[in-house]
């Protein structure tokens, strides 16, 4: 039952819409009281208006709690969202703000995913599947399993991995590898991040924000190519030396 403000005494900042107390505006946003209590202390919800000792809340609350809920689908953190709702409260427009939050978000690459049954899995690696291979490659993010269903995250990264353990590379060596590579990623990912915070991003500022997405569109391809060619120069050097010591060897063992 909404509360409703007595036609006697109304009050001058009395919305025109409907009004709620804190377990009814728990009820109309599908949010519960305890989780509304903590976003008033993280101040992600404005105060309500007060008569009396009773809070109000009104449609605004409503609204910022399905925001809210669709930025937490989205996967941002509540620090990020409390910012994101700062910016708009300080006159910038949500939808320049939530514009360049797309641009930033959006995955740097489309790798589709395939899903298959372990059985199947267990034919792509014969004799590799064991329960601590599957339980290995999940801890990397690599799997997902639903019941007898596995999902890879990456078809190019699947057929990679066939590739060398057909080569010779057990699974478990191909695994370990990848997670060194994965931490590796990591520290060069957020390297790019900083020198991009630092010298892109710091410098823009409300008036200009709306041109941010583009100029970090434009960014994606130079980061990616220079891992890419990076990662080829440095695969060039160390080939040529292990087949420079493999050849000294066989030179070696011929003498």
């Amino acid at each position: 039952m909404l509360t409703c403000v007595s036609d006697d005494a109304p009050e001058p900042d009395a919305p025109d819409g409907p009004e709620y107390r804190l377990d009814e505006l728990s009820a109309a946003a599908g949010v519960p009281v305890r989780t509304l209590r903590y976003y008033q202390e993280r101040k992600l919800l404005p105060p309500p208006r007060r008569v009396g000792r009773i809070g109000l809340y009104s449609e605004d609350h409503v609204a910022r709690l399905r925001m809210i809920a669709s930025l937490l689908d989205r996967g941002h953190t509540l620090e990020g969202i409390r910012e994101l709702l700062s910016a708009w409260e300080q006159g910038r427009d949500i939808a320049t703000v939530l514009g360049v939050e797309k641009a930033v978000t959006t995955p740097w690459s489309n790798e589709t995913p395939v899903t298959m049954t372990l059985a199947e899995l267990a034919e792509l690696f014969p004799g590799e599947v064991e329960p601590r291979a599957i339980e290995r490659a999940v801890e990397l993010g690599h799997l997902r399993v639903d019941g007898d269903r596995v999902t890879h995250w990456s078809r190019r990264q699947l057929d990679a991995t066939v590739t060398l353990v057909r080569a010779g590379v057990p699974l478990a060596a191909v695994l370990e590898v990848s997670d060194d590579l994965q931490r590796v990623m990591d520290d060069l990912a957020a390297r790019f991040v900083r020198l991009i915070t630092e010298h892109v991003v710091g410098k823009y500022t409300g008036t200009d924000l709306a041109s941010l997405d583009e100029t970090l569109a434009r960014l994606r391809p130079g980061a990616q190519v220079s891992v890419e060619a990076g990662f080829a120069r440095s695969m060039d050097r160390q080939v040529r030396a292990a087949i420079d010591e493999v050849l000294a060897d066989y030179a070696e063992a011929r003498e």
